[in-house]
């Protein structure tokens, strides 16, 4: 009776620890999804600033978004005595994620909305190259084939050549590697027990001093409507940091990263709808390419 008891026990934990994994996976999707509203957001906001320098976009980003996430830091009685390792962690990170966001705005200043989304949505492959190093995750088969056809459809959004749009693109998906790299290493902080908004509010503090004497020294000046659309683009850019660290601490990188690809969707919309921009048809097919394998990769 007692090792019936025990089988029973066991069987009724490992069924409670499966369904906390499903709901622990269905919020970190809904997570990924409105982080990539507000990102897709973002860039729009960041597009309608018009003619600014990048660094001085991306240091009034972070500057604002920073002003969002304190509360939370302070309320959450957080501390950056994360330990040698994880600080270390930390600024890689940080440093990725800044460059991620320089190479991101100036794609978002010299392509089409929806192609320097869908470049930059190259990151969840990189992650998941990166996390073969970093976090010693092993890549299926599915995973390297969904790689090979995710970056073919890239070519289509690129087009090699040897023009400025190709140098564009490049930027494009850099910025991409770098964004993918920074979510794998949010995700080892977070299974090392750092919490979120340190990593949020670590982030925004290095992005924001390594940009400030740029700022200061070469910056231009900046109207009232100027000032308007990077206090949007700070706002959502807060929410997207937010969700999308979130989404990352609640499960793994692969399972979720799919449903960031919602973001070319609003970016896309967005940008028919107050930009006129509508994307050509190899962009369109090469959309459809990345995406495709994207939810190919989920459901291996």
């Amino acid at each position: 009776m007692s090792e019936n008891n025990t089988k029973e026990t066991a069987a009724a934990e490992n069924s409670i620890s499966a369904a906390t994994v499903l709901s622990d996976t269905k919020k970190a999707i809904i997570c990924v999804i409105l982080s990539a509203f507000f990102f897709a957001l973002m860039s729009f906001m960041i597009r309608m600033v018009g003619d600014l320098p990048t660094y001085q976009k991306a240091f009034f980003r972070n500057a604002i978004a920073l002003l969002f996430i304190l509360p939370s830091f302070f309320k959450q009685k957080c501390s950056f005595n994360i330990g040698k390792h994880n600080l270390r962690d930390l600024f890689i990170r940080s440093a990725f994620g800044t460059m991620g966001v320089l190479c991101n705005y100036y794609a978002i200043d010299h392509m089409s909305l929806s192609d320097s989304n869908m470049l930059n949505k190259l990151s969840p492959f990189f992650s998941v190259l990166m996390a073969i190093l970093i976090l010693k995750e092993k890549p299926t088969r599915s995973d390297w084939l969904a790689i090979v056809i995710a970056f073919s459809g890239a070519l289509l959004i690129i087009k090699p050549s040897m023009n400025m749009h190709f140098a564009y693109a490049m930027i494009g998906v850099f910025g991409g590697f770098c964004a993918g790299s920074a979510y794998v290493f949010v995700r080892k902080l977070s299974k090392s027990g750092v919490k979120n908004p340190v990593i949020i509010l670590g982030f925004c503090l290095f992005s924001c001093t390594f940009m400030l004497p740029f700022t200061i020294l070469c910056g231009s000046p900046m109207s009232a409507y100027q000032l308007l659309f990077l206090f949007l683009a700070g706002l959502s850019a807060a929410g997207g940091q937010i969700f999308v660290t979130k989404a990352y601490s609640l499960s793994e990188v692969r399972k979720v990263s799919v449903f960031g690809y919602t973001q070319v969707i609003f970016a896309a919309l967005l940008g028919i709808i107050f930009l006129g921009q509508t994307p050509d048809i190899l962009s369109f097919i090469g959309y459809i390419v990345i995406i495709g394998s994207a939810v190919m990769k989920s459901r291996s």
